[in-house]
């Protein structure tokens, strides 16, 4: 496989030619290069008709996470959200399975509609590791004192986790972010506002842990904003990365399917309250 890098980390794959089915590039191979640089962008290749396909697909990177609605999510706009997954705004850096028992090693997305030019939408990805390399020792300190509580009710869970917001790759040992980034309470067009609370500092220095974090994350060193075209693959390391997205215009015909696949063995999540 040929493949090129994209700033600030990941690698892309162009499909050598029209009609090139993705299921010929090696799936080992692949999952080698997303634990390697993070994520891994496949474009140009003839992709999935069914979210069957895509399923089918997905098993040969190992045990799929299910839901209730089954293994593939279609992230697109509802007419009435109930939670912000379904609305058009923007989406707070988090990390998939936080609220469920197993937590995801790779996610797959799969472009069935990109949003169109000018119509937002990207998928914004931090790599947190590279934030902890880059942040002064004594700053990094300061973050690995701080808990998040995260409580969040919606169709699929109502769950309450625990995290420290500096932990440990649970394969190599790096030092990773596991954070839900806080929205405005007083932002009336957030739908389904999850409940928050962060201690291990003195109330007065939260405001500043909070913003020096979020910079960090979106520095354009770590962050890679993944702009759309229809039939794009896109998997990603999720026990690196923080994952969000850019508001989007609404009605644009943005439609993604998502995903998760299980580590091996499968990642218990050490965090779940309830």
């Amino acid at each position: 496989m040929n493949t090129t890098p994209i700033t600030p980390f990941g690698r892309a794959i162009h499909a050598p030619e029209a009609g090139t089915p993705v299921t010929s590039l090696d799936v080992p191979a692949l999952r080698a290069l997303v634990r390697e640089h993070h994520l891994v962008l496949l474009r140009g290749f003839d992709v999935f008709a069914t979210p069957g396909e895509l399923s089918a697909y997905c098993e040969g990177f190992g045990e799929l996470s299910v839901w209730p609605f089954g293994t593939v999510l279609e992230l697109v706009e509802q007419e009435k959200p109930e939670d912000h997954i379904f609305d058009h705004s923007h989406m707070p850096m988090h990390w998939d399975g936080m609220y469920r028992e197993q937590i995801p090693e790779f996610q797959v997305f799969q472009c069935v509609h990109a949003p169109g030019p000018g119509n937002g939408g990207e998928t914004t990805f931090s790599q947190t590791a590279a934030v902890l390399e880059n942040t002064d020792p004594e700053t990094a300190a300061r973050w690995s004192q701080v808990t998040g509580t995260y409580q969040r009710t919606m169709e699929y869970y109502d769950s309450v986790t625990v995290s420290p917001v500096v932990d440990a790759h649970p394969v190599t040992g790096t030092p990773v972010i596991r954070y839900n980034e806080p929205t405005a309470a007083d932002d009336a067009g957030f739908v389904n506002h999850p409940d928050l609370a962060f201690t291990g500092l003195p109330e007065d220095q939260l405001a500043e842990f909070h913003t020096g974090l979020r910079a960090a994350l979106y520095d354009p060193a770590h962050l890679y904003a993944h702009t759309w075209q229809t039939g794009d693959v896109v998997i990603t390391d999720n026990y690196t990365l923080l994952h969000g997205r850019n508001a989007f215009t609404s009605g644009a015909p943005r439609h993604l399917r998502r995903v998760q696949v299980l580590g091996t063995p499968a990642l218990d999540n050490p965090g779940l309250v309830r």
